[in-house]
């Protein structure tokens, strides 16, 4: 006798006990799964945003019913235990065990197992030091510094489980066989148990049916890609304007400088307001920075000291969590509020961007009325409250979400200017709001920094793209002494291949300058580097925005098939460049080059045969990087900041194996490019021709852009190598139209 079910939108609905089972595809590769209570109604996710559904074919056989889109099949099998198979029926992953029980805070508790097949398993947000998830547990738990918990587990197979529960969450992923695992999910208060299977079957294809159900990733703007300088904390308008003067006398580009707290001064914390006192006239002050070519980014906190006039209002109107200094932005007229005092006290006078600081939340809990701020946790003041949505402890990691959500809808209704988020932590679905979040306040030693490279990794692969640390550690150490003076040598160099460049800390001020020689003149190589690269890292922008791309690639992302599920000291910095860091103070690593093709040595043009390991020379003035053959790698020049032309473009092209990449220009600030308005250059590599074709221009933005000069770099050892520009072998003046360079 077969199972009894209903059709729904998309799928079936069977009863099992007092719980509904439905089966649906929002997608024609991915699966919903809902267990719910019978009395439950239509579940409102915080985190899908897609609406759309496929319908399934459905048969019936040996007790069994088979749904499939073509692209994916999915058996419920007798026991309802739940099988997902790839379109050949090879089987991907099976749920074994489903339950839930009555968790005594008037919701349900949830537990899973599922029989997955794949021996690297990868994603769950940000946790210090782990890489492969494979015989280690994981608490979900939002946590500064370095605890960010994104319910996503993406496999080396190429498929990803995501679960949409907000609570604190439990994985445990354990090996079963040398290609099967065992991973266990439990939730602490949940109203159903509700997770997707995302089918690829490459990774990037799992990443981009992330992003269908929770929303794409927009473009930040160009400057946002350039270098950032920040500090605990520059202490006066002055003193903002004096540290963008003297990057500019020395030199020294720059694209954003960022106003740490305590601005507020006599107005009590988070005031949303300048003491005069300190910044007498913070519209001249943003006028200033802007006219050295430079943007500036302000902390703002969800937390309002009891002194301010802020609180007092958001008390009165019941913006706040119940018992805390936090505004609740589970509250839609509350994150209006928010919005409303950002643009009315910072975005008119001219702050460009907003560093949303301490977003786990934080949760402040007042001492009492004679104090401004009170006693702060990151777990048990949220859970035992209550937000406008529910109950605290089921909405617990969600709060960043939330709160992203407040600044970026207030900013796109209100404006055609890019969101610009920093932010201490994340959640699901984040990426739609432009948020980058940093790794918290991290110390500054090697430990840690080789532990934030994997972190940074799995945060990638989760489906949210930018990310960023405190280079050199938030708890700083002495940039006169030469210990330290390493240490932040090779967390700078690292910093130069993330999304995000940036410097932050506390106890000493990093500006390049106050590091000795040969440390100061190594910086400065490097941020220049960071602009010599904007070319092709805008570029992968826009890979990020049209074709859900990551730009910081763990190497199982683009090396699916070889032994790298353990190697989370390695990654690719878009799609041609390998990064190596330094995580210890020495002056050689160990560099295991992927793949079956070639690599070009990045500083020396030297080339090796992929699938194998090398041991290269890391000089203190030299991060390892390779180059895979076939690579088009563009080049611009140096410049003070981003919004500068980058005329000429160096093109340096790494033979054996045919390539392309498509250049992206817009106006690197305004949302128009998504009515297309910007354009792309097509450069393609044919190496059995031996021929460059750089293709016609495309796009309503082409007319904005003057003629380019390409100089065209055929790298080889000793030629094309290195930070400076090279002799071209060839230069090309383009004005748009196809233009074939044959080099061989």
């Amino acid at each position: 006798m077969g199972l009894t079910y209903s059709k729904v939108r998309g799928g079936v609905s069977f009863t099992v006990g007092e719980l509904k089972l439905e089966v649906t595809f929002p997608d024609a590769k991915v699966a919903r799964v809902l267990y719910a209570p019978m009395t439950k109604g239509e579940r409102k996710s915080l985190v899908v945003t897609s609406s759309s559904y496929v319908e399934p074919s459905i048969e019936e056989g040996n007790g069994t019913l088979r749904l499939s889109t073509g692209e994916l099949i999915i058996e419920i099998n007798p026991d309802y235990s739940i099988s997902f198979m790839d379109s050949k029926g090879n089987l991907m992953a099976r749920e074994v065990r489903r339950e839930v029980g009555d968790n005594g805070l008037g919701g349900l508790w949830s537990n899973q197992v599922i029989i997955a097949k794949g021996k690297g398993f990868y994603g769950l947000g940000q946790h210090q030091g782990l890489f492969n998830y494979r015989n280690h547990e994981v608490h979900l738990l939002q946590r500064n510094p370095t605890e960010t918990a994104l319910p996503i587990l993406i496999s080396n197979v190429g498929y990803g489980l995501m679960w949409d529960h907000y609570s604190l969450s439990r994985v445990r992923v354990g090996e079963l066989t040398s290609d099967e695992s065992r991973i266990e999910y439990w939730s602490e208060d949940v109203d159903a148990v509700d997770y997707y299977f995302i089918l690829g079957p490459s990774i990037d294809n799992v990443v981009s049916g992330y992003r269908r159900l929770t929303g794409k990733a927009p473009m930040l703007p160009k400057w946002a890609f350039g270098y950032w300088q920040s500090r605990e904390r520059y202490r006066s308008q002055n003193e903002v304007i004096s540290i963008v003067k003297e990057f500019r006398r020395r030199g020294i580009p720059i694209d954003v400088i960022v106003q740490d707290w305590f601005y507020w001064g006599k107005y009590g914390w988070n005031a949303m307001r300048f003491d005069e006192e300190n910044y007498p006239n913070p519209t001249e002050m943003a006028k200033e920075v802007h006219g050295l070519g430079t943007r500036i980014i302000i902390s703002i906190w969800p937390i309002f000291g009891q002194k301010t006039e802020v609180h007092k209002a958001f008390k009165d109107k019941g913006y706040l969590i119940p018992g805390s200094l936090n505004y609740d932005p589970f509250n839609e007229e509350a994150r209006r509020e928010y919005w409303r005092l950002i643009a009315e006290n910072f975005a008119k006078v001219g702050i460009d961007g907003w560093w949303l600081d301490a977003s786990e939340p934080e949760l402040d809990r007042p001492r009492d009325t004679s104090s401004d701020r009170g006693t702060w946790s990151f777990y048990t003041g949220l859970h035992d409250s209550t937000t406008a949505m529910g109950r605290g402890s089921m909405y617990l990691n969600a709060y960043p979400l939330m709160h992203t959500k407040a600044v970026y809808e207030g900013q796109r209704g209100s404006m055609n200017r890019r969101v610009v988020i920093l932010t201490r932590s994340a959640f699901l679905g984040q990426q739609r709001h432009s948020a980058i979040t940093w790794s918290g306040d991290v110390h500054h030693d090697w430990g840690v920094l080789a532990g934030q490279i994997p972190a940074g990794l799995n945060f990638s692969i989760s489906g949210i793209p930018y990310w960023t640390t405190d280079t050199g550690g938030f708890f700083s150490g002495d940039p006169a002494t030469p210990a330290y003076g390493e240490v932040f040598t090779r967390w700078f160099q690292w910093s130069t291949f993330c999304p995000v460049m940036r410097v932050h800390g506390t106890w000493y001020a990093k500006e390049p300058w106050m590091f000795p020689e040969p440390i100061y003149s190594i910086l400065r190589q490097y941020i220049e580097f960071r602009y010599r690269l904007l070319p092709y890292i805008y570029s992968v922008a826009w890979m990020v925005t049209e074709g859900d791309y990551t730009m910081m690639r763990p190497l199982v992302m683009d090396f699916q098939d070889d032994e790298v599920l353990n190697i989370g000291d390695q990654y690719m910095f878009g799609p041609f460049i390998m990064v190596s860091p330094v995580t210890v103070p020495t002056r050689k690593r160990r560099v295991y080059l992927p793949g079956k093709g070639q690599w070009f040595d990045f500083w020396t043009g030297r080339r090796y045969a992929g699938g194998s390991y090398i041991d290269v020379d890391a000089p203190l003035d030299r991060i390892p990087l390779h180059v895979k053959a076939g690579s088009i790698l563009p080049l611009g020049p140096v410049k003070s900041n981003s919004s500068e032309q980058e005329n000429p473009i160096e093109l340096r092209v790494y033979d054996g194996g045919d390539s392309e990449f498509r250049l992206y220009f817009d106006d690197g600030e305004s949302y128009n490019y998504e009515k297309g308005e910007y354009c792309i250059i097509p450069l393609r590599w044919l190496n059995s021709e031996g021929k460059l074709i750089i293709g016609d221009a495309s796009g309503s933005y082409c007319s904005s852009i003057s003629g380019i000069q390409f100089n065209v770099v055929i790298v080889s050892e000793g030629h094309g190598t290195g930070v400076l520009p090279s002799k071209p072998d060839y230069s090309v003046n383009y004005s748009g139209r196809t233009v074939e360079v044959k080099v061989k």
